[in-house]
């Protein structure tokens, strides 16, 4: 795919953006697909506060102040690892599953629906409990109690955006349709976490 095509519609400050993504991409791939990521969750953290926030408000609970450190919590998820372990998921999918393969399209979704996502699901709560200073106890009371209904969810989520993703999507571009998606996914898991 070419870096240079871009839409003629955009104004010039979104085209030069891209522009600048696109090059970084080339150059970058893993940083700025680490980097997207940590933003991106970043922002998911945030909109699930403000939606918390907001329910508290119209419940006349009392509201919380904005969790910050959650918020870098997310961020460094993302950037450390969201970003490069999706980076090299993908990358791995293209070797191992090649289009050539027969039912590729349905072998790679099997992979990352019943492979990748329990235990990239598994990875998350691990990291974010360390992250958090909490217990091993804690990650299994956690465990226990949320990880189960998080990974059906993500189960019915996401599987018609991967089977997007890893079969359409071209593979430079899969972190980034996937942090998409994840802006909200991550919204959804900060509710479930607590």
């Amino acid at each position: 795919m070419p870096v240079q095509s871009l839409p003629a519609s955009l104004p010039a400050f979104h085209r030069r953006l891209l522009k600048q993504y696109l090059y970084l991409l080339k150059q970058y791939p893993i940083i700025t697909k680490s980097v997207t990521s940590g933003i991106l969750s970043a922002l998911g953290n945030l909109l699930a506060q403000g939606l918390e926030r907001r329910k508290r408000a119209k419940e006349g609970d009392p509201v919380k102040e904005l969790d910050h450190v959650g918020v870098l919590h997310y961020a460094a998820y993302g950037l450390f690892v969201t970003g490069p372990v999706s980076h090299y998921f993908y990358q791995a999918l293209e070797i191992l599953l090649p289009p050539s393969v027969p039912f590729c399209m349905i072998k790679r979704l099997l992979l990352d629906r019943l492979l990748f996502a329990p235990a990239f699901l598994l990875l998350f709560f691990s990291v974010m409990t360390t992250l958090e200073g909490k217990t091993s106890q804690d990650l299994k009371d956690k465990l226990s109690r949320s990880y189960w209904p998080a990974l059906k969810m993500n189960w019915r989520i996401w599987t018609p955006f991967q089977f997007l993703n890893i079969n359409f999507v071209p593979v430079q571009f899969r972190v980034l349709f996937a942090n998409v998606v994840a802006f909200f996914w991550y919204a959804y898991l900060a509710s479930v976490r607590k």
